[in-house]
């Protein structure tokens, strides 16, 4: 006997996987905590991006003088969607038996580490490997700030800030390695002080700052290297057809299901001067 939408259980339909896959994914990446994201529901297998790169030009002129035609410079950031898959085998005695709670935890797990590898593929590089979206790793354009041989105070970080300004972006995040978020956060304002140079939100105590800028941690960081994240100037897009299937003719002879999550998204640099890496020096 088939199985259909209107007799399976919905539990298990892609209408929640939005919930089961989505939501976790969202709330578990750092790369959308830092940049955001969006999510399309056009029949499209591909985003883009447009860019202004830069404006015409106004000059003073004398009365009566012809004023000089100039041209904005158009351009587009663009990259089809990359499929992200996840895959859990259990006994059909365990989907039969612990039911709502399989559902939950499956989905749970499959979205943490679709996470997981989300931001390893962001905070990394592909190189030539194209069935990953393109990461911070394989930007050429983005702005390098020197933090020298150690953490020692904040300047960088002001740099950064300053320096994406200079390009008219801001940033929303710093995302660092735990192991240099540990660094950073056991430096004092001076010698002898307890107070730490990395502060905290008021509204947010568990929220650490630095600059003022929120600090994030991520292991798919590189260590050394902190990535100042700005605001509207990185691009991840999720297509909305994510999908939680389950399958149990697959391992048939093993009694077994199969539960499969998918998702398709892609990332985009449309301004690439506006991300800031800073690293420290070898």
């Amino acid at each position: 006997m088939a199985m259909h939408t209107t007799s399976g259980n919905r539990s298990w339909l892609p209408e929640q996987a939005g919930q089961l896959v989505v939501q976790p994914v969202t709330q578990a990446s750092v790369a959308i905590q830092a940049a955001g994201s969006v999510v399309t529901d056009s029949q499209v297998n591909g985003y883009r991006v447009p860019v202004w790169k830069a404006d015409p030009t106004a000059a003073f002129v004398a009365e009566g003088e012809e004023i000089p035609v100039t041209d904005g410079q158009l351009a587009e950031a663009a990259d089809t969607f990359h499929k992200l898959a996840g895959l859990t085998i259990i006994s059909r005695e365990m989907a039969a038996d612990s039911n709502p709670d399989v559902a939950e935890q499956i989905g749970l797990g499959l979205a943490r580490d679709i996470a997981r590898k989300l931001d390893a593929a962001i905070f990394g590089g592909r190189g030539a490997d194209t069935l990953a979206p393109e990461g911070l790793a394989d930007l050429t354009g983005t702005t390098t700030i020197d933090a020298g041989t150690a953490w020692t105070n904040t300047d960088p970080f002001s740099d950064a800030l300053y320096s994406a300004e200079q390009v008219g972006a801001q940033l929303s995040a710093f995302v660092a390695n735990p192991a240099d978020a540990r660094l950073l956060a056991k430096l004092k304002t001076q010698t002898g002080s307890q107070l730490p140079l990395l502060g905290s939100d008021p509204t947010m105590p568990t929220r650490r700052q630095i600059v003022g800028v929120p600090m994030l941690t991520s292991p798919a960081v590189t260590a050394g290297t902190v990535w100042g994240i700005p605001a509207g100037r990185i691009v991840i897009a999720i297509r909305s057809d994510v999908e939680l299937l389950r399958d149990e003719s697959v391992f048939f002879t093993s009694d077994r299901v199969a539960i499969k999550a998918t998702m398709r998204v892609t990332s985009l640099f449309p301004h690439e001067a506006a991300i800031q890496k800073i690293s420290l020096s070898s």
